[in-house]
C-alpha cells in the first residue's frame, strides 16, 4: 500500500511540489489542458484549494496564488473556458487505482446549502445528509475506497425538473441540451455506472451510501452492468422473505425493519478491528425479494446492530445475495471512511465552496477539489514535509 491519510497540517511525501509543471503528479493529471496557460491555471486553482484561507472561492484562491491580477483569468479558467473535465477526472482515477487499490466505489450524496436561487440545480429539496427540506444543490460523488483512505472520482449534479424545464434557466447555468430530469436515485445510480461504463478501470462491488427509495430502478442497472451492489434502505421499504427456514416466507410483503426485528436471535458477532476501539458488530440476513411482480432477482437483506438494542442500527440491500456476510459488512465500514474524509478532508479543499451559477463552472471546480483531496491523501511516503503549497505566478 502506498497511501497514506494525513493531518491537514502536515503531509507526507512530495504534496509540496505537486503544483510545479515538471511534477508527475500534475503533469499527469493536466496532460488533458492543450494550452501552457490552462496548465498554469489548474496549478494556481490548486495551489489555493490547498492552502487559500476561508473559504475555497476563487477571490480568496486568487488572492492567494497569484494576487488580485489573477482572479480575472481563474474565474475565466473555471466558468467560461472550453476544457473537457473528464479526461481529468479519468487521469484521477486511474492514479488513485494504481497507488491507492480501493476495494469498492462508494456513492454518496453531497447537499451544498444555497441562500439564493440562480445557481445551477438549486431548489428546496430534501438534504439526505441533514434529513430535512433545505434551499440548496444535491449532487452525488463516486469515491474509490479503500480502508486506509478515500478520493471522490467522480460527481454528478441533481437537476431537478424545474430547471430542466426551464430553457431560459439552462441557457444561463449552460446545461448541455437534451439533459433528462432524474430522481435521485437515478442520480446516485448514474454517478457510478457513467464512471464505470465511460472508464477503463476495474469493477469493484458499488456501496450506495443513502437511503434510496425506488429500488427496483436501482438494482436493475447494476444487475445489467453484472456489478455488484450494497445499498442503504430504509426501514418502511416492504420486502419479500424468499428464505423458506426464516420467518415471514409466505407472508407477503414485510417491512425490512419488521424482518429483521424477526430474525434477531439469528443475529451471530462479527469483530471490527478497525479504528482505535475493537468492536464486535451484530449481523443478521435473510434472503429477500422486491415486492412488485417481476422485480429482478434474490437479494440479501442484511442488519448491522453494534449493541444488543432491539433495532438495527442500519439496513443494507446486497446483490447478487450470495455475497459474503462478512465481505458485506467490510463494504458497510468504507461508507463510514467516505463519511470521515468528506468532512476532514474534502471539507478543507472546498466541495462546497463553489460560488459560480454556471453547470460547467460547477463540474470543473469540483473536478480540481478531487485533485486537492487526492493530493492530500496519496502521498509518497519517502519524506515528510510541511503542506505550504506553493504560490504559482504567472
Amino acid at each position: 500500500m502506498n497511501a497514506e491519510v494525513v493531518s491537514w497540517h502536515r503531509i507526507r511525501g512530495r504534496a509540496y511540489d505537486v503544483i510545479h509543471p515538471d511534477h508527475a503528479f500534475s503533469a499527469e493529471l493536466f496532460a488533458s489542458l492543450r494550452r501552457s496557460d490552462q496548465r498554469l491555471r489548474a496549478r494556481q486553482y490548486l495551489s489555493g484549494l490547498l492552502a487559500a484561507e476561508g473559504r475555497k472561492s476563487i477571490r480568496n484562491i486568487a488572492a492567494f496564488a497569484g494576487g488580485t491580477a489573477a482572479e480575472q483569468s481563474l474565474h475565466h479558467f473555471i466558468s467560461s473556458s472550453t476544457w473537457d473535465w473528464s479526461p481529468m477526472r479519468e487521469a484521477l482515477t486511474d492514479r488513485v487505482m494504481r497507488v491507492l487499490g480501493p476495494t469498492a466505489w462508494v456513492v454518496r450524496p453531497l447537499f451544498i446549502p444555497k441562500a439564493g436561487e440562480h445557481s445551477v440545480g438549486v431548489e428546496r429539496q430534501f438534504a439526505p445528509e441533514l434529513g430535512q427540506v433545505l434551499n440548496g444543490q444535491l449532487a452525488f460523488g463516486a469515491w474509490a475506497a479503500a480502508e486506509e483512505a478515500s478520493v471522490p472520482v467522480q460527481w454528478r449534479l441533481h437537476l431537478p425538473e424545474s430547471w430542466l424545464g426551464d430553457a431560459r434557466r439552462c441557457r444561463r447555468a449552460e446545461i448541455p441540451g437534451g439533459t433528462e430530469a432524474e430522481t435521485p436515485e437515478e442520480c446516485a445510480t448514474a454517478t457510478a455506472l457513467t464512471a464505470l461504463g465511460q472508464w477503463p478501470v476495474p469493477k469493484r462491488p458499488v456501496v450506495l451510501d443513502t437511503h434510496v427509495g425506488g429500488l427496483g430502478g436501482v438494482v436493475r442497472p447494476f444487475a445489467e452492468a453484472r456489478t455488484p451492489l450494497l445499498t442503504r434502505v430504509q426501514g418502511s421499504t416492504r420486502l419479500i422473505v424468499t428464505d423458506r427456514a426464516m420467518p415471514g416466507y409466505r407472508a407477503g410483503a414485510i417491512p425490512a425493519r419488521h424482518i429483521m426485528e424477526s430474525v434477531q436471535g439469528l443475529r451471530r458477532p462479527l469483530e471490527d478491528a478497525g479504528g482505535p476501539v475493537r468492536r464486535t458488530t451484530l449481523v443478521a440476513a435473510v434472503r429477500v425479494r422486491l415486492s412488485r411482480p417481476g422485480s429482478g432477482p434474490e437479494l440479501l437483506l442484511m442488519g448491522v446492530w453494534h449493541e444488543l438494542g432491539k433495532a438495527p442500527v442500519d439496513l443494507w440491500l446486497a446483490a447478487p445475495a450470495t455475497a459474503p456476510v462478512g465481505d458485506l459488512v467490510r463494504l458497510t465500514r468504507l461508507a463510514g471512511r467516505v463519511a470521515e474524509d468528506e468532512e476532514r478532508i474534502g471539507e478543507r479543499v472546498g466541495i462546497r465552496d463553489f460560488e459560480g451559477r454556471s453547470f460547467p463552472g460547477w463540474h470543473r471546480h469540483m473536478t480540481l477539489a478531487s485533485v486537492a483531496h487526492a493530493v492530500s491523501v496519496l502521498a509518497n511516503e519517502s519524506d515528510e514535509l510541511p503542506l505550504h503549497a506553493r504560490r504559482v505566478s504567472a
